[in-house]
């Protein structure tokens, strides 16, 4: 399974404003509910359960939101690159900029963690986010979080710039 069979395009946003973790899950519940005709609250519960195991801040800016949920029947994503970084208790406590929220069946923990592998292995390459913080609209940052973008399509003058998000704006990489 690809990316791209999770993660649809009209479910990647950007510039998404939530002031904190809280109110991040709250509204990519929402969304979820929506996009999949499910509760939210549904959604929120299970993710907000997870979060208590720990937090699903990968580092570099990065958070991968997850829980298997009963009433789905396929693995669904929904990709945010938030207007501001927020706080998420990451594992380098880096504030987050970039987030994929995962919902997969419940009875099918082999595609969870078969989806959360391919999606954590994506986000972890530099190049990646340099691309899917500098894309110019929802679409190219569809396309860097899924594997169909290059640096040319992102825009040009990105510079030299690290991994983590927030050195030199919001877009930048520190």
């Amino acid at each position: 399974m690809k990316i791209s069979d999770v993660l649809r395009a009209e479910n990647a946003v950007v510039d998404l404003a939530a002031a904190s973790k809280s109110r991040l899950l709250q509204l990519l519940s929402e969304r979820a509910a929506k996009a999949l005709g499910t509760d939210g609250r549904k959604i929120l519960a299970a993710l907000s359960n997870r979060e208590k195991l720990g937090s699903t801040g990968i580092g570099y800016g990065v958070a991968i939101p997850h829980a298997p949920l009963g009433e789905i029947a396929m693995p669904f994503g929904l990709a945010a690159r938030l207007a501001r970084p927020i706080a998420f208790e990451s594992i380098d406590e880096v504030p987050v900029d970039i987030v994929v929220l995962l919902l997969t069946p419940a009875r099918d923990r082999t595609a969870h963690l078969n989806v959360l592998a391919a999606i954590s292995r994506r986000l972890r390459q530099p190049d990646v986010l340099t691309i899917a913080r500098a894309a110019a609209d929802a679409a190219r940052f569809h396309r860097a979080i899924v594997g169909e973008d290059t640096a040319a399509d992102a825009g040009s003058g990105l510079g030299e710039k690290s991994l983590v998000a927030g050195a030199t704006g919001p877009r930048s990489l520190r």
